[in-house]
């Protein structure tokens, strides 16, 4: 197995063809998730991955209370390869803080601290900020740029037609645009296909979806299951309403992986690395990590991928991006 790995979009990081993401780590009893893993097994998560050259991480302001960032942060530094890795983290919109740009810094400086770090290098707006005008939020990012704060800016959670507008605005005004995006992107969750993907590859902005792997869906056997998968109601919400057609694609990601004696993780991952610069794959296990790295090497035949995808039908926008918030300002 040997990492490959890419420039993120119009930035100068280069970083690993799969993205660790971290949301499995943190104190269980601090936030939404109870399938999180503390720090003693959280380490030797990271340090695996490290040593089979995963040299990108994605944590949030928002996962545990903070404790991932803490996690994360602190098990690189003891790696000693701190200055080999890329962390991306995270930042939750101002829900209408009364000073927005004191809001932001305020984030961007205890993101610094939980990290342990001066500097973070990909720095992601969570969701769209729908409170914050767009002209603001970059003229906030672009200081923590000039500042060293921060290295390069992403975006998560929006439509092709938010960040085509951001990114036009920063290029008119010369400032810090998105160079990524991440989005919830995956073999049974292919709406990005409409626009984004296509926006994406025209103006080279990075694609690291999140949900790469449909929260265990895409890399589980009829019967197999996770404590992830009965206890993540997040995760239900977003997929038990399609559950029955996308049946039809997860028993094909089987046959195919029976047939070439691989796991479903690599063909689902491999299906995705033709589409995506890194996705983003949690892990709160070794082999979880292993199966991530080998579909780096596979490579699927264009009969393979139409196999895979010719069952997906339409589906309606679920997770974040169905709470329309931008229709009930409209109202």
């Amino acid at each position: 197995m040997t990492m490959k790995y890419v420039k993120l979009g119009n930035s100068d990081l280069n970083v690993s063809r799969i993205c660790l993401g971290c949301m499995g780590f943190g104190k269980p009893e601090s936030g939404m998730h109870k399938w999180t893993l503390d720090y003693d097994e959280t380490k030797p998560i990271i340090d695996y991955a490290l040593s089979q050259g995963i040299n990108f991480f994605d944590t949030a302001m928002a996962y545990q209370g903070g404790t991932s960032e803490e996690f994360v942060g602190r098990a690189i530094r003891e790696s000693g390869k701190s200055d080999e890795t890329v962390i991306a983290t995270k930042y939750t919109p101002s829900m209408g803080a009364e000073n927005r740009r004191a809001y932001l810094e305020q984030c961007i400086d205890n993101s610094l601290q939980r990290l342990g770090t001066d500097h973070i290098d990909l720095y992601i707006m969570h969701s769209w900020d729908y409170n914050t005008p767009v002209r603001e939020t970059l003229e906030i990012l672009n200081d923590a740029v000039k500042a060293g704060k921060i290295r390069a800016l992403g975006v998560s959670n929006c439509y092709a037609w938010q960040l085509a507008k951001a990114n036009m605005l920063a290029k008119e005004l010369g400032l810090q645009g998105f160079v990524s995006i991440q989005s919830h992107y995956n073999l049974i969750a292919r709406e990005d296909e409409r626009e984004l993907v296509k926006y994406c590859h025209e103006d080279n902005i990075a694609m690291t979806p999140y949900s790469a792997l449909a929260a265990g869906r895409l890399s589980k056997k009829p019967g197999e299951t996770s404590k992830r998968l009965e206890l993540d109601a997040y995760a239900k919400g977003k997929y038990d309403l399609s559950a029955e057609a996308d049946r039809q694609i997860i028993d094909r990601v089987m046959q195919l992986s029976e047939s070439k004696n691989v796991s479903m993780t690599e063909i689902s991952l491999a299906w995705l690395l033709t589409k995506v610069e890194s996705p983003v794959v949690g892990a709160t296990k070794q082999h979880h990590i292993d199966g991530a790295v080998k579909a780096v090497d596979l490579v699927l035949s264009e009969e393979e991928i139409r196999y895979l995808e010719e069952p997906y039908t339409a589906h309606e926008i679920v997770g974040v991006l169905a709470q329309r918030p931008w229709m009930k300002q409209a109202e």
